[in-house]
């Protein structure tokens, strides 16, 4: 009998061993699946297998239904370390604007079931897109972006970029979180990016949302260094960092590995999608393809020098010409850093302009500005992120000519806030931040400005019809602790064929219910 119970001991300690394993075992889809890109007849899918092997086979399937009975699409591709073991697939063959599902096979393990949608073709009656900037892991949790996974109907999330934060830990966020940044030192390498990238697709929210609904993504200066151009940073010093142009490749490549992006021949990431006759979106990059040095302030001798320029010649040929060609109603311009001009006299008065925006980069802004009113552009819409704040702007194409009636503007600005980064009443109090905001709105100074909102995080939901568009800000009630809430902030609506903006009425809180897990 002793020898039995021994034998049942020794079995009870080696299988408890093995199912601990079994336990501590990180599953081998650890961060998730995505889905980006989308046009009518196709999409970006994306994962990222957990491993160690020197290469390793991934299968990947699309179906029409969350069950896959009813399968369309399957193949095998293969990862490796040198693209840090993610895999994207461009799907092809899909039928437009229809919700599909996708997964992925690896190791004797599947992936969650992704959800995504295709661009409408033709005639479409209705776009919604919901619009994000600004996710800063250690500023606390992205209630925001689980909101969105909860919502139905939409067409896409545009990110207008600061995904990630370069930042070391305790540098710039809220420690109280506990939502600590790895590595803990500033990203600078490929392996520093890539392990940042990771930590913040671990993040349950942001997997929620790129498992329910297709990203269109630009960078802005966080992917790289704050106030990142193209040959330098403000956030980058040589003699500690090297070489910038390194650094660069390397944040470059890191975003295009995890992100759910359709990369090109010309290996730039402005690019242009379709949503039917509706809507066409122009994605800017305003960071690396050509933005000048930033100059100090207005005084500076260069700052209106004509060489000086935010997207490059190539890139400001290539934009005029897609809006020129665009045969959609509305044209969305994809924008990082505000385009409107903006009066911060009042609030700032030894820095009247913000130098790291479109008005730090007048002669460009002017040749923006004629080529709209030159061609009777109809119809644009700026969507812009980078501020942490809300804005509306009717945005005239000289501040001296404007009139309240709208009649001599060239297009409207929706400014969204940030997903968790710090708002102005995370370092002043909130009495403090509205008198701001009424500083910045007023008639003499601003008058173009139609909303502000300096204190409250969540996204832009933008809804496109034939006749209008209505934008709407949604806000959810912290950042400091997991949150379902959220509330309709404010909303506004520009008609077809004008830049005029009316405000429509505010709405209340509500707590969406959770999404299902896969």
């Amino acid at each position: 009998m002793k020898i039995v119970a021994i034998i049942g001991s020794l079995f009870i300690c080696v299988f408890t061993s093995w199912s601990n394993q079994l336990l501590a075992k990180e599953p081998v889809f650890r961060h998730g699946v995505a889905s980006g890109d989308p046009l009518p007849d196709g999409v970006i899918i994306w994962t990222r297998v957990n491993t160690d092997q020197e290469e390793v086979a991934v299968e990947w399937e699309v179906a029409k239904d969350r069950d896959f009975i009813n399968m369309l699409y399957f193949g095998k591709l293969t990862t490796n370390a040198e693209q840090d073991y993610t895999l994207k697939v461009d799907v092809g063959g899909l039928e437009p604007n229809r919700t599909y599902f996708y997964r992925f096979r690896a190791l004797g393990e599947q992936s969650m079931v992704g959800r995504t949608r295709t661009a409408p073709q033709g005639d479409v009656e209705r776009i919604r897109l919901a619009v994000v900037s600004c996710s800063n892991y250690e500023a606390g949790y992205f209630n925001a972006y689980a909101r969105i996974a909860d919502r139905k109907g939409l067409n896409a999330v545009i990110h207008l970029g600061d995904y990630i934060y370069e930042y070391g830990q305790g540098v710039y966020g809220d420690e109280s979180t506990g939502r600590m940044h790895q590595p803990p030192h500033e990203v600078v390498t490929l392996e520093d990016y890539r392990t940042r990238y990771g930590q913040y697709r671990l993040d349950r929210a942001a997997q929620m949302v790129h498992q329910a609904h297709p990203f269109i993504m630009i960078w802005d200066d966080h992917e790289i260094a704050n106030n990142a151009h193209s040959s330098g940073a403000q956030n980058h010093q040589t003699e500690k960092e090297g070489s910038y142009q390194k650094r660069k490749a390397a944040a470059r490549q890191a975003y295009l590995e995890w992100m759910p992006v359709r990369e090109n021949e010309r290996k730039e990431i402005y690019r242009n999608l379709k949503f039917g006759n509706l809507a066409e979106l122009v994605m800017l990059d305003e960071r690396l393809a050509g933005r000048s040095e930033p100059v100090k302030g207005t005084k500076d001798e260069q700052y209106l020098a004509e060489e000086r320029s935010m997207l490059g010649a190539e890139q400001f040929q290539w934009m005029t010409s897609c809006l020129k060609d665009c045969g959609s109603i509305w044209k969305i311009i994809g924008n990082q850093v505000l385009f409107s001009d903006l009066n911060l006299q009042e609030v700032r008065p030894n820095r009247p302009l913000n130098m790291d925006a479109w008005d730090g980069y007048p002669a460009e802004k002017r040749r923006f500005m004629d080529f709209l009113q030159q061609t009777s552009m109809q119809n644009v819409i700026f969507v812009t992120g980078d501020t942490h704040a809300s804005w509306a702007f009717e945005v005239p194409a000289d501040m001296k000519a404007y009139r309240k009636d709208g009649s001599e503007t060239v297009a409207v600005e929706f400014g969204t806030t940030s997903i968790s980064s710090a708002n102005w009443d995370e370092r002043l109090p909130v009495d403090s931040v509205k008198t701001i905001e009424k500083d910045f709105a007023r008639s003499s100074l601003n008058p173009h400005l139609k909303y502000i909102n300096l204190r409250d995080h969540g996204y832009l939901l933008l809804t496109l019809r034939p006749n209008v568009a209505r934008a709407e800000w949604w806000y959810v009630d912290t950042v400091k602790q997991p949150s379902r809430r959220e509330r309709l902030g404010r909303s506004y609506v520009v008609k077809k064929g004008t830049h005029k903006l009316r405000a429509m009425l505010r709405g209340g809180s509500i707590s969406r219910p959770r999404l299902k897990k896969e």
